[in-house]
């Protein structure tokens, strides 16, 4: 199983929101490029990068600085947030990015999700985001009546390879993830399934990489140190 430690970007610092609320933002560092050096010291060899502002208003605000990120440490970097039209996609990939994340626009515009697998493969993920079981879009803001059990049937008919799966509830609330939602994921479907939301103990890895997922996304647990980093690694391979 693969590590993916998290930076969440708002006004170019590395930041934190708490099951998703913009108002209760906690900054961890102004320089996010740093931040993905210390990553790669620890052993990464992927980096997942999110656009908080551009994942509520559809923009790359961020973009510079994500761009810079994979120039100067050479990771594998997946990039989500406000990713809504084929035109960001190609800025993205045409950057160096490796793999861009459709959130938002996977449930607003299939034809767009259509266009961007037959046009870029297996660089396109797609990212759900779940309170109480359905999706949430627009930067969590908006519920909408989709089911994650109907979402994932839906990408899997669209070719999609990978999905980022994050429960909102549990996301940056350090009492763990949701071993249950994620086992019954990967036993119907198989499709590359990315855990996000609540990995805070080692034994959370172990109990995902003992389900059989692809990767697990590591965010507030690392910042605060309920993780260390190359343990997790170690303990995921």
């Amino acid at each position: 199983m693969l590590i993916y430690p998290a930076i969440d970007l708002l006004e170019g610092q590395a930041v934190r929101l708490l099951r998703g609320d913009y108002a209760q933002k906690t900054v961890y560092s102004s320089d996010p490029v740093q931040v993905a050096q210390t990553f790669s010291a620890c052993g990464a060899g992927q980096i997942h990068l999110v656009d908080l502002e551009g994942a509520k208003e559809g923009s790359t605000p961020n973009f510079a600085c994500i761009a810079r990120i994979k120039r100067e440490t050479g990771l594998f970097c997946e990039v989500g947030g406000g990713i809504r039209s084929l035109q960001t996609i190609d800025q993205y990939l045409s950057a160096g990015i490796d793999r861009v994340i459709l959130g938002t626009a996977a449930v607003t515009d299939p034809d767009l999700l259509t266009q961007a697998v037959a046009a870029f493969g297996a660089k396109i993920a797609v990212g759900i985001d779940l309170r109480d079981g359905f999706a949430a879009i627009r930067g969590w803001t908006e519920a909408t009546s989709l089911s994650a059990m109907d979402f994932f049937s839906r990408m899997e008919q669209a070719g999609v390879r990978t999905i980022i799966c994050t429960d909102i509830a549990k996301d940056g609330a350090m009492g763990g993830t949701n071993r249950a939602l994620y086992s019954a994921l990967h036993e119907r479907f198989s499709m590359q399934i990315i855990a996000s939301g609540g990995v805070s103990t080692l034994d959370d890895i172990r109990a995902l990489r003992g389900i059989g997922l692809y990767g697990a996304i590591i965010g507030k647990a690392y910042y605060t140190g309920a993780i260390d980093l190359a343990q997790a690694i170690e303990v995921a391979s």
